[in-house]
């Protein structure tokens, strides 16, 4: 195949416009190109309204024409990772199946090493169950919720697969979650997203695919701690939540795929004098805003309907030293309690692959150093989310209702009219600043009006916050080597909990990478 850059598609376009426009490019017959595949597309709104996609394409041309054009030539990679099977006298252990824990569960599976997974969660399909009877009633169910279970925080979020990363990895990820069933276009899209409603499917096809290379599963099964000889091997103690009792798994490789919210088993790893270290993270609000009046501020008044809800990436850096920025941006969608403990609000974005919804949601957030910890403390940033999510469920008054205010009445300013906001159970309309650090209210106090200029409307009154995101990433480093092995040799914390990825795609990443690790040293 051709790989032809820089090719323009109106909005709305088809397969014989595709064909069409690459005909002209290459100044050959629109008969000649017998088929195409999207390596990239993007939407390009820098001349509003006439707004417009920019493609990258990989073609094949009749006859002799290649040939001609043999310096546009491409090989179209889908394939995904293999490798030459090993063969142990145990099975490494994966604590956590969100996204690192899967992909290198899933690559040692691939590698004949017969991986142990054990979740605290449940299995998708349960787990789905208890996260709906939590936003419909406030019963938590703290072992199975949004943070944790099957598919990790991310398959109750947007899906979104971009990232700064640049690795050729991440094309075998886009590649998997492909072959395991996710839309087609994550694999060309320049901002790839799978949607909650996709990601259930894919991870248990996932699971289904490490279970049937040998590989062995154990949900609402809890690690507590290690015993043997942690020299030469370990004892992985784990209690199962259903049926109340303990037992134990033998290994010499324990991989700890931990999320941002395993607060317990950091504490324990502390205990176990497995050296972490303090880290930065970020802390404030979801803001709420029309979803079409996003669109008019991204595409033009008079945008052509056809286009996908439109997206936004803001940051602002402030005279007082702090960045006040958007993540985790989720158009067309809605805001979701994403609490693992009682007693605590936390607030995440999700949002389904048509992303249809009458709202736009992100995270609204500003740095937060381990100065504001204000503790040497290697918890110290754990206990500083705990503080502020507990203001949170108290200035909510219970039963994980969030506090919720006006953009208006956040600024200063007198306002009637306001979104309906997507939260549940329920929100309650109060000063959210009672629930947030003094320097997180000034700088997004300050930082609305600058972001405003850069989106029209970003700071309308009628806009409103809910308190309080503070789960953006781990307050925590586990510290490892070259090898990916901590302070204790044959244990590898991976992924986005140990401090070494953000979001679904750096997790994956970073688990395969770790899998690929234990494969050449064991």
């Amino acid at each position: 195949m051709l790989k032809v850059d820089n090719i323009k598609l109106k909005v709305g376009f088809t397969s014989e416009d595709v064909k069409n426009a690459v005909s002209k490019d290459l100044k050959i017959s629109i008969n000649d190109v017998k088929e195409f595949e999207f390596v990239k597309l993007s939407i390009d709104a820098r001349k509003k309204p006439n707004v417009c996609y920019v493609a990258s394409i990989a073609v094949a041309l009749s006859g002799k024409l290649e040939n001609r054009y043999r310096h546009l030539k491409y090989v179209l990679d889908r394939s995904v990772l293999k490798y030459e099977k090993k063969t142990l006298p145990y099975s490494p252990v994966v604590v956590g199946f969100g996204p690192a824990g899967m992909f290198c569960a899933l690559m040692l599976a691939r590698m004949g090493l017969k991986p142990i997974i054990v979740e605290q969660g449940e299995e998708v399909d349960k787990r789905e169950i208890s996260v709906k009877k939590f936003w419909e009633s406030g019963v938590l169910n703290k072992y199975s919720n949004v943070q944790f279970g099957e598919g990790g925080a991310g398959t109750f979020s947007d899906g979104k697969l971009n990232s700064n990363l640049n690795s050729s990895y991440c094309k075998y990820v886009l590649n998997e979650f492909y072959y395991h069933g996710a839309p087609k276009e994550i694999l060309y899209t320049a901002k790839p997203h799978i949607g909650s409603d996709n990601l259930k499917d894919i991870v248990k096809s996932i699971r289904n695919e490490i279970i049937s290379l040998g590989g062995k599963f154990h949900f609402s099964c809890k690690f507590t701690g290690l015993g043997g000889n942690i020299a030469s091997s370990y004892d992985v103690n784990i209690y199962d939540i259903v049926k109340n009792i303990t037992f134990v798994l033998s290994t010499k490789v324990l991989v700890l795929a931990l999320g941002h919210s395993a607060r317990d088993t950091f504490s324990m790893l502390n205990d176990m004098k497995i050296k972490m270290a303090q880290k930065p993270f970020a802390m404030g609000v979801r803001i709420e805003h029309k979803q079409e009046m996003i669109n008019q501020a991204q595409y033009g008044k008079d945008y052509d309907k056809r286009l996908p809800n439109a997206d936004y990436k803001l940051v602002e850096h402030l005279p007082n030293g702090r960045s006040v920025f958007t993540f985790c941006m989720c158009p067309g969608g809605e805001v979701v309690a994403s609490s693992s403990n009682d007693g605590e609000i936390v607030t995440n974005g999700m949002s389904y692959f048509s992303r249809d919804k009458e709202n736009a949601n992100s995270a609204l957030l500003v740095n937060v150093t381990p100065d504001d910890f204000e503790s040497d403390d290697v918890l110290a940033g754990v206990r500083f989310q705990e503080k502020y999510e507990r203001l949170a469920f108290q200035l909510g008054g219970g039963n994980f209702v969030a506090p919720c205010e006006s953009v208006g009445s956040f600024l200063g300013r007198s306002n009637d009219l306001i979104i309906s906001p997507t939260y549940r159970p329920n929100v309650k309309h109060v000063k959210i600043k009672e629930c947030l650090p003094q320097f997180v209210y000034e700088s997004i106090k300050d930082a609305l009006p600058l972001m405003d200029k850069k989106i029209n409307g970003f700071a309308r009154s009628e806009n409103i916050m809910t308190a309080i995101e503070s789960r953006s990433s781990s307050p925590i480093t586990i510290l490892r080597d070259e090898n990916f092995q901590s302070s204790i040799k044959g244990i590898y914390p991976i992924g986005e909990g140990a401090g070494y990825a953000g979001g679904i795609m750096t997790s994956a990443v970073d688990g395969i990478k770790a899998a690929e690790s234990i494969y050449k040293n064991i």
